[in-house]
């Protein structure tokens, strides 16, 4: 088939599919691998609402199948085993920006090439290697049947205030963002926060472990916690806390001082099919596409214009609306990309003793 007839069916199909986007695909060579992708992603929700926004359409407009397959949270091990040996159990994923850190410092991932398609990302959400879909919120969620209407904390400080703030707490049983929010507590301003400063940081938890009643390791189970007001506070990830409050239960989030980072899509090194993964990538960088993924998923979309596409109080929960971004810091996935496995071993020794 000729490469211009291939190019005209291809937007055709596309415009088809809906939202008016279309994909240019460089050569029929993409067409005639085996038409089937394996993505990793987080599940849940994620694989619904990805499938809506993205697996879907991309076989409606291309003939390939998108297979999505649940991996590990922090599935860095599991790639490196696949690139290392060969094996690719997934063609591409969608990983945290922490865990393309690390596959990148280990030289394990492709370049994607594909400067001018993402010109529309914004710089902070992207990488040579790396194109961020949604931003993540990690936040602080309370209970409003114990802290009505502006009564409710404000900051880690408030967090850490045991009888301003009386209540029962919960902190999530890893350093990552545990160190920072302690760290805020104690006084520290978000732009002097990295390096982190361990022992500052274990002095702050010192004063808060004892208060501490539940130290969570899911976030379905902060979903949970917060649902049956088993504690009144608890840092989760903002999807986490709106999918409670959205079933009816009295839950608020704080939006100040929360840290956000994002996940997107990776390449393995050596990926057979690395070129069909670059045409989802292109086909998934769309504001239209990543608007429908937050109909299931109260995670930020990485392109502003997606805002045109959502409706106006949904995207009051996303940590990239315009006013709760304020509140935000960006969370150092370089830092916590070299120091995690020290950090994580002497946090954990801090917990149990």
């Amino acid at each position: 088939m000729p490469i211009e007839t291939s190019r005209r069916q291809f937007i055709k199909s596309s415009a088809g599919a809906g939202l008016g986007l279309m994909i240019w695909v460089k050569n029929t060579e993409v067409l005639a691998q085996d038409k089937r992708l394996v993505i990793r992603d987080p599940g849940g929700p994620y694989a619904e609402g990805f499938g809506e926004a993205f697996y879907k359409p991309f076989r409606a407009a291309t003939g390939i199948e998108i297979v999505p397959a649940t991996g590990q949270a922090q599935p860095t091990a599991f790639i490196r085993s696949m690139v290392e040996s060969k094996s690719y159990t997934w063609d591409m994923a969608h990983v945290s920006k922490d865990v393309h850190e690390a596959l990148l410092g280990m030289g394990h991932l492709e370049p994607l090439h594909l400067d001018d398609a993402l010109k529309d990302l914004p710089a902070q959400f992207k990488a040579p290697h790396y194109a961020g879909v949604d931003v993540v919120g990690s936040i602080l969620a309370y209970r409003t049947d114990k802290f009505p209407a502006g009564k409710g904390p404000r900051s880690w400080k408030d967090y850490w205030d045991t009888k301003a703030f009386a209540g029962r707490r919960a902190l999530r049983r890893n350093p990552m963002e545990t160190i920072e929010y302690a760290l805020l507590a104690d006084g520290v301003a978000p732009s002097a926060l990295y390096p982190l400063d361990l022992d500052r940081a274990f002095r702050s938890l010192d004063r808060i472990k004892k208060d501490v009643g539940v130290w969570w390791t899911s976030g379905a189970q902060t979903s949970q916690l917060l649902k049956s007001g088993e504690v009144d506070m608890c840092p989760t990830w903002n999807a986490r806390a709106q999918v409670v409050a959205d079933e009816g239960s009295p839950v608020a989030i704080m939006w100040s001082q929360f840290f956000f980072t994002t996940e997107g899509w990776i390449i393995p090194k050596g990926s057979p099919k690395a070129d069909i993964c670059r045409e989802f990538i292109k086909f998934a960088n769309s504001p239209e596409r990543q608007a429908v993924f937050t109909k299931f998923l109260s995670y930020g979309p990485t392109l502003p214009k997606a805002y045109n596409f959502i409706d106006a109080k949904r995207a009051q929960s996303f940590p990239t609306h315009p006013e709760n971004i304020k509140g935000g810091i960006e969370w150092n996935v370089g830092y916590w990309a070299k120091n995690r496995d020290a950090v994580t071993e002497r946090f954990n020794a801090w917990v149990a003793a």
